[in-house]
C-alpha cells in the first residue's frame, strides 16, 4: 500500500509541476484529453450506494480522506439507485464522473454525455484485469470510455431462519409458495425496480422453460418478451417493494418481514454486519451482475482532479476495501491478496472464478447483441416494466 500511495503521490506531483502554469490539456472536440493538470479543488461524482466511502459509517473504510489530502480534490458524492437515475443526471450534466454499468454505460456513450479516455494519463490502467480491460460496455470501436471499478452478480437475499436450507432456485420470487415458517411467500417478496430486471426472469425462464428459446436473456424477440412479461405479471402479487433504495431493502428486511430478494451483495453485508439472519445465494438458474466503469463527463466541469480520481480508483488497497466492503469483486487483481479487510479468500467469496457465469448488465437494442437480430429495445422494456409495477 506504501509503494502504492507512493508512486501515486510522485505521479500527481509530476504532473502538476509539468502543468500548473496551464492545466490539463484537452485533446479538442470530442477527443480526449492529452495531459493532466493542476487540480480545480474538487470532484463531483454520481455513485452507487457504498462505492464513494470516507469512514463515515465506519472508519475502517475510507478511500476519500487519504486522496483529498494527496490531490487537494475535495470529492463530494451523488448516490443513484437505478442506472435510469445516472444517466438523467448525467443528461443534466454539472458531475465529472459516474460509476456506470453496462446498462447505462453505453447509452452514455451513444448519447455523447462522456468522453473518450485517454487511458495513457491513468497510470495504474495495465494493472486492470484483462478480462475487463476491454469490455464491450465501456470500449467502443476501440476507444475507451470508462476505467473498470468493481464487478459482482445480483444475489438472492434470503432471511435463514425462514429458510433452514438455502434455496436453489429463483421461483421463491416468482412463484407463490408456503415457506418452513408456514406462511405463503405473498407479500415477503421484493423485486428490483428498474427495467434491466426483466434480464433476471428472462433468465430464469430460459433455465425453466428452454422450449421458448431464450439464448441471451438480452436478446428477447417478441414473443420471448410477451412470456417473461406474463410472468412479471404474475409476479405482481407476490412482490411486497419493488426496490430501488439499497437502504430501504435494508431496513424492509429488518423491520418489514420480507424474506427473499434479488439484491447486491451490499446489502447482504450490511444486514450481516448489524447480526440479522440473512445470507445470500446464486441459484441453479444463474445470476445477472454488474461490471461498473467509472466514466467522465463529456463537460466535466474538473476533468483534472477526475483523471486524478480514476488513477486513485485503481489504486489495490482502495479496491480491496472496496470490495470487502460492498462484496463486489476488484477490477485490479492485486487487491485480492494482502488486504487485511478482504482476507486472501475475499476474492474467490465473492465470485473472482464466476466471471464466466454472469450475465452482466448492458443495455437491449433492436439489433441484438450480435447487430444483426430483430430484438424488442430497451424502450420497450422500460414502458412494460412500468406497467408491470402499476398493476
Amino acid at each position: 500500500m506504501k509503494q502504492t500511495i507512493f508512486k501515486l503521490t510522485a505521479f500527481l506531483i509530476a504532473t502538476s509541476m509539468l502543468l500548473s502554469a496551464c492545466g490539463g490539456v484537452a485533446g479538442g472536440a470530442g477527443a480526449p484529453m492529452k495531459s493532466v493538470g493542476k487540480g480545480e479543488g474538487e470532484v463531483s461524482i454520481i455513485a452507487w450506494a457504498g462505492y464513494v466511502e470516507r469512514g463515515e459509517t465506519d472508519p475502517a473504510y475510507d478511500w476519500v480522506t487519504e486522496f483529498e489530502k494527496q490531490t487537494s480534490c475535495k470529492v463530494s458524492v451523488k448516490v443513484a439507485a437505478t442506472s435510469d437515475e445516472m444517466v438523467s443526471l448525467m443528461n443534466e450534466g454539472g458531475f465529472d464522473l459516474v460509476t456506470a454499468s453496462g446498462d447505462a454505460s453505453n447509452r452514455l456513450i451513444a448519447g455523447g454525455k462522456v468522453q473518450e479516455l485517454n487511458i495513457d494519463l491513468i497510470p495504474s490502467w495495465k494493472t486492470i484485469d484483462e478480462r475487463l480491460q476491454n469490455s464491450p460496455w465501456h470500449t467502443v470501436d476501440g476507444k475507451h470510455y470508462g476505467v473498470p471499478y468493481q464487478w459482482g452478480p445480483n444475489v438472492l437475499m434470503y432471511n435463514t431462519e425462514v429458510f433452514p436450507e438455502p434455496p436453489t432456485s429463483w421461483d421463491v420470487t416468482f412463484k407463490e409458495m408456503t415457506l418452513s415458517d408456514g406462511k405463503s411467500n405473498k407479500g415477503r417478496v421484493q423485486a428490483f425496480d428498474g427495467a434491466i430486471f426483466i434480464a433476471d426472469a428472462a433468465l430464469y425462464l430460459k433455465h425453466t422453460n428452454p422450449d421458448i428459446g431464450i439464448d441471451n436473456p438480452y436478446d428477447l424477440d417478441q414473443k420471448q418478451f410477451d412470456q417473461v412479461i406474463e410472468l412479471l405479471k404474475g409476479q405482481r402479487v407476490l412482490v411486497n417493494r419493488y426496490w430501488h433504495d439499497a437502504y430501504v431493502q435494508i431496513d424492509d428486511f429488518t423491520n418489514e418481514g420480507d424474506v427473499a430478494s434479488g439484491s447486491w451483495p451490499f446489502q447482504v453485508n450490511m444486514l450481516q454486519f448489524a447480526g440479522l439472519p440473512v445470507a445470500s445465494v446464486i441459484p441453479v438458474e444463474g445470476a445477472t451482475g454488474w461490471a461498473d466503469s467509472t466514466m467522465l463527463h463529456v463537460d466535466a466541469p474538473h476533468p483534472n482532479c477526475a483523471y486524478q480520481w480514476m488513477e486513485w480508483s485503481l489504486n489495490p488497497k482502495l479496491q480491496g476495501d472496496l470490495a470487502a466492503w460492498f462484496g463486489s469483486v476488484p477490477s485490479v487483481p492485486a487487491a485480492c491478496t494482502g488486504n487485511e479487510l478482504l482476507t486472501d479468500a475475499g476474492c474467490a467469496t465473492n465470485g473472482f472464478n464466476d466471471f464466466d457465469k454472469i450475465w452482466f448488465w448492458r443495455t437491449p437494442t433492436a439489433a441484438c447483441s450480435d447487430g444483426k437480430g430483430d430484438c424488442v429495445p430497451y424502450s420497450e422494456w422500460v414502458n412494460s416494466y412500468i406497467a408491470v409495477i402499476g398493476g
